[in-house]
């Protein structure tokens, strides 16, 4: 191909609406993707990488995006409870202590006990966000998830139910 630098940003434009388009379901994997794409542009543009290497780079991520959004049909869970699992599991030490199987299950009953519990505009009332936040951490707290960064996962979860209450008000 004679304009690769071309291919390049129609990639990358591609692969940014893509990480976007997933940022209104899930959290935690957007940043991540969104990180190993601008670490890959910045590299390019620093000449680092080659054109061609970007673009290879940027291919291994587009499928990387494919096989996440796959994942949760292949482990039996709906994309807003893979979103709470991601949640869950940025904390290295509840992978290792809970397992999969356990956080899975922990994301399916906080995505029920939040629907269940989210009120309209439960993100600006100081006093409904408290209530949800009491909730995720009994939740957490019933199913031993590990104290040691168990503050930080209840403010992703709670952000990961910011984004879907758009989608339960409907």
């Amino acid at each position: 191909m004679e304009q690769k630098n071309l291919a390049m940003e129609a990639l990358r434009k591609l692969i940014n609406d893509e990480i976007r388009s997933q940022s209104r379901v899930n959290v935690v994997q957007p940043r991540a993707f969104s990180d190993r794409l601008e670490a890959a542009i910045t590299r390019y543009h620093n000449n680092t990488i080659t054109t061609a290497g970007v673009i290879q780079e940027l291919i291994k991520l587009a499928k990387d995006i494919c096989v996440a959004h796959q994942r949760g049909e292949e482990e039996g869970l709906s994309q807003e409870e893979i979103s709470f699992y991601d949640a869950l599991a940025q904390n290295e030490s509840a992978v290792e202590v809970m397992g999969n199987d356990q956080l899975r299950f922990i994301a399916h009953e906080l995505l029920g006990s939040l629907k269940n519990n989210a009120s309209v505009d439960w993100q600006h009332q100081e006093s409904a966000r408290a209530r949800m936040r009491i909730l995720v951490k009994r939740i957490l707290r019933k199913y031993g998830y590990p104290p040691d960064l168990q503050d930080a996962a209840v403010q992703i979860v709670l952000q990961q139910a910011e984004v879907l209450s758009a989608r339960w008000a409907v």
